[in-house]
């Protein structure tokens, strides 16, 4: 009778076990699609389409020239835009330079009643606005179905 011998490598079981954890912690984001409305030549829009990428979302982006054009059909008021606007497949709109990281939260607690997230302005250090290592303090605001907003993330500056 023959004995099999498992010999254990440690570097490969820890390996696949990070592998498994970075598959777990992106699965939010890779089960939505990003469709990213952006001005030609916009190389801020373009940075953030990247950077939700680097962060698993699957990211198609659709240049318009009258990029405001049809923000009212998605609920978004004057006060609340920026310079991209991105729709999920769900439905959901994410409208500025929100961090991927917030985004997913938003997908994992799925709040009530709510169409999206919302960072008006550029605020530099967001994502797609950095400068060095400089971060102005800002906030993502919860987009609610009846056009209201309230604060979901701080972003602290430095």
């Amino acid at each position: 009778m023959h004995k099999a011998i498992i010999k254990c490598n440690t570097g490969l079981l820890l390996l696949l076990a990070t592998s498994f954890f970075a598959v777990v912690t992106t699965t939010a984001a890779a089960d939505e699609t990003l469709t990213v409305y952006k001005n030609p030549g916009c190389g801020c829009c373009a940075v953030w389409a990247d950077r939700m990428k680097e962060a698993g979302f699957s990211v198609s982006v659709t240049e318009r020239s009258a990029q405001n054009a049809g923000r009212w059909q998605v609920g978004l008021k004057p006060e609340h835009r920026s310079c991209h606007t991105a729709v999920s497949e769900s439905g959901h709109v994410f409208e500025g330079h929100i961090p991927a990281s917030i985004i997913q939260r938003f997908f994992e607690e799925q709040p009530a009643n709510a169409k999206g997230l919302v960072v008006p302005g550029m605020p530099v250090g967001s994502p797609g606005m950095e400068s060095g290592d400089r971060v102005d303090p800002y906030d993502v605001l919860l987009l609610k179905e009846d056009g209201t907003v309230e604060v979901f993330a701080n972003i602290e500056g430095n």
